[in-house]
């Protein structure tokens, strides 16, 4: 496992993940202090809400998501320049890394602001949200672990709430209220014309309800 590099020998440490094996779980324990809490960021993108909020907490741990290579080496970057001690990211497809890469019951928190709408109906198969990837996510959340939702497409938002509300492993909670340093690039065009957002979080209870 490659984890941290330098990226020159005047830089400081890379953010950057670097899985040994891409279908071997990662060393959570190893990459992370066990003794705080872990959130993930899917999606994290320019990383906005995620600078945000690893800067205003200092005390939890971050790992952010995203499978687009240049936005996550930018994204390293920021990371460097500001000194954030508490973020790591990893260049992955998020349904994979849940699955594939991240241990039963890690985290506390798992962000998922503005995903794919992929808003064709022939497309809508490529949606995150699905009853496998909930099986997924369950299995990843801690007990009383919550997953944070926020989209401006108000169908799949409301696919969303009911694919978790009719799932008895998740109750609905109230969603956390984000400052407007917080709220994502997408986030703030949507919002600055107007336009509404969905947003709901859900706990994830102990197996057996």
């Amino acid at each position: 496992m490659e984890a941290n590099p330098l990226t020159s020998a005047n830089q400081p440490l890379t953010v950057l993940i670097h899985p040994g094996s891409i279908d071997a779980p990662l060393p959570v324990d190893t990459l992370f202090d066990p003794a705080r809490p872990l959130e993930l960021d899917c999606g994290c993108g320019k990383g906005r809400f995620l600078l945000a909020r690893a800067a205003a907490h200092p005390d939890v741990q971050f790992l952010g998501i995203d499978r687009m290579l240049v936005r996550i080496r930018k994204l390293d970057r920021k990371i460097q320049r500001v000194g954030l001690g508490n973020v790591k990211l990893l260049r992955m497809e998020a349904f994979y890394s849940l699955q594939q890469l991240l241990p039963p019951h890690c985290l506390r928190t798992v962000y998922i602001f503005f995903p794919d709408p992929w808003p064709k109906r022939r497309h809508h198969r490529r949606r995150l949200f699905s009853p496998e990837f909930l099986d997924v996510l369950w299995s990843r959340l801690e007990t009383g672990g919550t997953v944070q939702v926020a989209t401006d497409h108000l169908d799949y938002f409301a696919e969303i709430r009911k694919c978790l509300a009719a799932d008895a492993r998740f109750r609905e909670v109230p969603h956390l209220v984000r400052n407007a340093e917080e709220q994502t690039d997408f986030e703030l065009i949507f919002r600055g014309q107007g336009l509404p957002v969905g947003e709901c979080a859900f706990e994830a209870l102990a197996a057996g309800g």
